[in-house]
């Protein structure tokens, strides 16, 4: 981890990164092709890139052997929490350009997490209210 001036940079965490991005890292991390972990997980290589695009996700027992592959847990795959990658090795190369763009990503990752819960429970309201006026 590193800071900038949002505070501390957690690279994989639910607000910087996707399911998708976390595999990627984990996979670049231990050195295979996507078409190597597709094979180890008896999967085809059109699933696996799926995943890493965060166009769909693995079943139970996929993402169980996915993290035990990769040494990761799963929790960290599903949420960026737990035991899994630390942040870019050497981060100090990072252009300050570039940092801010990256810190401008996540706020901005953040506010559209906000506002989608924010849908969310104004579409339930709605859900509620058309329920009850229907009855």
């Amino acid at each position: 981890m590193t800071e900038d001036t949002q505070g501390p940079v957690d690279w994989y965490g639910p607000d910087a990164a996707t399911f998708g991005d976390r595999v990627a890292a984990a996979r670049e991390r231990a050195g295979m092709t996507q078409a190597q972990l597709a094979r180890r997980l008896g999967v085809k290589l059109s699933t696996l890139r799926g995943w890493e695009d965060d166009l769909s996700e693995p079943r139970a027992n996929k993402l169980s052997m996915m993290a035990g592959i990769l040494n990761v847990s799963i929790m960290w795959l599903l949420t960026g929490e737990g035991d899994g990658l630390e942040g870019p090795d050497d981060v100090s190369e990072v252009p300050p350009e570039m940092g801010r763009l990256l810190a401008s990503m996540r706020e901005l990752r953040g506010d559209l997490k906000a506002a989608s819960d924010r849908l969310a429970r104004l579409e339930k309201q709605l859900r509620l209210q058309l329920r009850e006026g229907g009855q």
